[in-house]
């Protein structure tokens, strides 16, 4: 290390689409997960800057903060601070889909069903990592409730990532909303690294030093 402060960028929680003024499509992302990595790289003399959908927690003490709400305000917020980080960690559980019409007004009940048309949010992930440049590194995250590892190379491939950290979902012990987790780290060099369960907060910084062991390299 040359003594020069490096950046992590971070997402945390998750992203809401909305039908109209009221009315939303989300997921259960609590957010603790993304925050505990943040926390992580403070205490280690990252300069953090944390990108966060709606959740119920207080940022981490010394990061800078950015809340958004939308797949489409993530990733503008995100796309201004990329160019400034070392290393981007992912985190967030960014809704996929997102109702193709918004309507102005709050939906009346009728009675009757709603049929909602859907089109896909923005791919933030594989945005910003075709324009990583030489000695970024950017880590996803794969969610996943079956085929956990499968799914995150593929992720990992076709995204074009450094590394992705794969966790199973639906679980009572792991995954969103729950206070412990588990992971899976993969790497675009071959390399595997797995985490057993443990409170988020110290799977953050076992996740945190992992991944920023290998800036530099």
């Amino acid at each position: 290390m040359d003594g020069t402060q490096r950046t992590v960028l971070i997402t945390a929680g998750p992203t809401r689409e909305f039908f109209d003024p009221v009315r939303f499509i989300s997921n259960p992302s609590s957010g603790k997960m993304g925050y505990a990595i943040a926390r992580a790289a403070f205490e280690r003399g990252w300069r953090v800057l944390l990108v966060s959908g709606p959740v119920c927690l207080a940022p981490p003490g010394g990061c800078r903060f950015f809340p958004v709400i939308t797949g489409e305000e993530m990733l503008k917020t995100c796309e201004k601070l990329f160019p400034q980080c070392d290393l981007l960690i992912k985190a967030a559980a960014v809704c996929d889909f997102r109702p193709k019409e918004f309507l102005s007004e709050k939906f009346k009940k009728t009675g009757q069903g709603m049929s909602v048309e859907f089109e896909p949010v923005p791919d933030i992930l594989k945005t910003l990592a075709a324009k990583k440049r030489a000695g970024q590194i950017v880590a996803g995250f794969a969610a996943e409730t079956e085929n956990v590892e499968a799914y995150a190379l593929k992720k990992l491939k076709e995204k074009n990532l450094d590394f992705i950290v794969a966790n199973r979902v639906g679980a009572q012990d792991s995954g969103f909303e729950a206070d412990t987790n588990a992971a899976i780290v993969l790497g675009a060099d071959g390399s595997r690294a797995e985490f057993a369960l443990a409170q988020k907060a110290q799977l953050g910084a076992q996740l945190f030093d992992y991944l920023s062991s290998h800036h530099g390299q």
